[in-house]
């Protein structure tokens, strides 16, 4: 299957479907990302405080598949505003890479850092040690704070998203800045028995699961569900043979606020 992707407005392409580790350590960690490699997926999503990093970097190496063909994400958490140097060159370390292909402030830092630490990543940027640079739980008006001060928007800005969390206007005031948006926890806000979602995976022989995948997918959102089981890892991942109909998109997207 070939991911579709996404550009990020620097020549790179962000794949939409990624794997997410949150939660994942140790052994757990190392191994679902083989997994994950295994079936398919070239985007890995990582954080310093997931405390993962390093499991993450051996199952890359050992994984066979090239650098350039995954792309790697880890976050800076708040509490290092300040430490954006030193916290970066760790997870360099740590995921035995000479760059990752995006780096998030993981959440906004305490009041009026917000502006400093962005302007670090700016840096890291330049540096080529950051190929691309965003956020995560960031509301617009923390976004327009970093535009305006530096003058360069967030390449992604990474929330909480789901059919449940549907908001087009937010989508829409994302795009207005040439900000992607990417979404965390695809599953927990979700209930994966609704009719509406039950009803269309029947419709195309698929689980629920990848009907919240695909509808991502289709809205040109990034998603990157997590899982430690291999059965699932490769089921998620399979959301190619089938595409939903508009009817159907729009049943999903009413689901927001529901």
């Amino acid at each position: 299957m070939t991911v579709p992707s996404v550009p990020l407005g620097n020549g790179r392409e962000m794949p939409l479907l990624g794997f997410g580790t949150w939660q994942i350590r140790g052994d757990a960690a190392y191994e679902s990302v083989l997994a994950a490699l295994a079936a398919g997926y070239r985007h890995i999503d990582t954080a310093t405080m997931y405390g993962n990093e390093a499991e993450v970097g051996r199952a890359l190496a050992d994984s066979g598949v090239p650098r350039d063909e995954i792309f790697v994400t880890t976050k800076l958490p708040p509490e290092r505003a300040g430490q954006e140097r030193q916290t970066l060159d760790a997870s360099l370390q740590a995921l035995g890479l000479d760059a990752v292909d995006l780096w998030l402030i993981h959440w906004p830092p305490r009041r009026g850092q917000s502006v400093a630490v962005w302007r670090e990543f700016l840096a890291a940027r330049d540096e080529g040690r950051a190929r691309a640079i965003g956020v995560s739980n960031y509301d617009v008006a923390e976004l327009d704070e970093l535009i305006g001060e530096t003058g360069v928007a967030p390449q992604v800005n990474q929330v909480r998203w789901g059919p449940k969390l549907f908001d087009a206007e937010l989508v829409a005031q994302h795009r207005k800045r040439g900000i992607v948006v990417e979404g965390y926890s695809p599953f927990k806000t979700t209930n994966l028995h609704d009719p509406v979602l039950t009803g269309i995976a029947e419709a195309h022989f698929v689980d629920a699961a990848r009907v919240v995948l695909r509808w991502h997918v289709q809205h040109g959102i990034v998603v990157i569900p997590k899982s430690t089981t291999p059965e699932r890892i490769r089921s998620n991942f399979a959301i190619d043979g089938f595409e939903l109909t508009d009817d159907e998109m729009a049943r999903v997207d009413a689901l927001g606020g529901r």
